[in-house]
């Protein structure tokens, strides 16, 4: 499916750098805002580019650079690899979830069906949202084919 490729993408900005141009699409959001290096070099990896460019809506779940960064040395670069492209696809459709889910949905809900095919679990305490154990930094970054929420870890399936 080409909804995979959003997750990817998702990890795009913070809302600084996207704030009056919700024109862009995920993947260019993403790319603009410059702190989702890693998360863009994934996507493509993972052939997810056009999926991500495609009509949505998507919400994506974007771990910046900083959270990528968190994971074990070495991870990321395995990922990368073309013989690793499915399991990339995989962890990065499981950041992406279809439709529009903007912060205000997200706060009334206990859990969300990825488009890799699991739930994500989502708890809101004292104001913040975490998805599977990740804090939501950012919220409500509006592009053309969905909303990214930027996240401060890698999440699993």
């Amino acid at each position: 499916m080409r909804y995979f490729a959003l997750a990817a993408l998702i990890a795009l900005a913070p809302t600084a750098a996207f704030a009056g141009s919700p024109q862009k699409d995920i993947v260019d959001t993403a790319v603009k805002a410059g702190s989702f290096k890693t998360l863009v070099a994934a996507v493509q990896a993972a052939d997810l580019v056009e999926t991500l460019k495609g009509e949505g809506p998507f919400t994506v779940f974007a771990p910046t650079d900083a959270a990528f960064d968190k994971l074990p040395e070495g991870t990321v670069a395995t990922l990368l690899k073309p013989e690793n492209k499915k399991k990339l696809q995989s962890i990065l459709t499981y950041h992406v979830v279809s439709g529009k889910v903007m912060a205000a949905d997200v706060v009334n809900l206990s859990e969300a069906k990825t488009v890799e095919g699991s739930t994500v679990d989502i708890k809101v305490s004292n104001g913040t949202v975490m998805i599977d154990g990740a804090k939501v930094v950012t919220t409500d970054i509006k592009c053309s084919n969905g909303v990214i929420h930027v996240i401060d870890a890698v999440i699993m399936p």
